[in-house]
């Protein structure tokens, strides 16, 4: 199997377990898919690929989760889920510009850059679809995003976690593995 094909193969195996670990019972906004997102980024040479691994993962999981676990009594196509998708996007566009060249530091900047992103964009959504609770002037907004503060905390938790396991089992596998040290999917 030529290099790029054994790097390809890795990036999407380790890339589907983290997708997997979003219908396994896990706290609210532990996530892996922002995570998924930067290691995609980073490893495929393609980076539209990451972006379109990471919504596949998103609408899969959520089908599964919506359809199969809680058995169709959720829409697949929730209201607001374009905000979510929007900021696996700026996500996917952070991640381009801090991995250019993969680091522990750029990693765990990148990290926390998606767990920003993440927060300012969703609270951003709820803000704006919801008209029963939040006022729609900047301190209703303000008052949205401090009724999100305490999701952050997990979802900064799930993307250092995920990330370090992802690149951390990229670089492992790469030791092991000398076709993957230098090839990118």
């Amino acid at each position: 199997m030529k290099n790029n094909h054994i790097s390809l193969l890795t990036v999407l195996l380790l890339m589907l377990a983290a997708a997997f670990s979003r219908i396994i019972p896990h706290p609210l906004n532990f996530s892996s898919v922002s995570a998924l997102t930067l290691f995609g980024v980073a490893y495929f040479q393609r980076k539209h690929w990451a972006i379109l691994a990471a919504f596949a993962a998103t609408l899969i999981s959520d089908l599964v989760i919506n359809q199969v676990l809680y058995a169709g009594r959720y829409e697949v196509f929730y209201t607001g889920f374009y905000w979510q998708y929007l900021s696996y996007g700026l996500i996917a566009v952070a991640g381009i510009l801090l991995l250019k060249k993969v680091s522990m530091f750029r990693i765990l900047g990148a990290s926390l850059s998606a767990s920003a992103i993440f927060f300012l964009v969703s609270n951003l959504g709820c803000w704006a679809l919801d008209s029963t609770i939040y006022t729609k002037d900047f301190k209703g907004l303000m008052l949205c995003y401090e009724a999100g503060l305490p999701f952050l905390q997990n979802t900064i938790a799930g993307d250092l976690f995920y990330s370090a396991a992802l690149f951390g089992a990229y670089a492992l596998l790469s030791q092991q593995i000398p076709a993957l040290k230098y090839q990118k999917a």
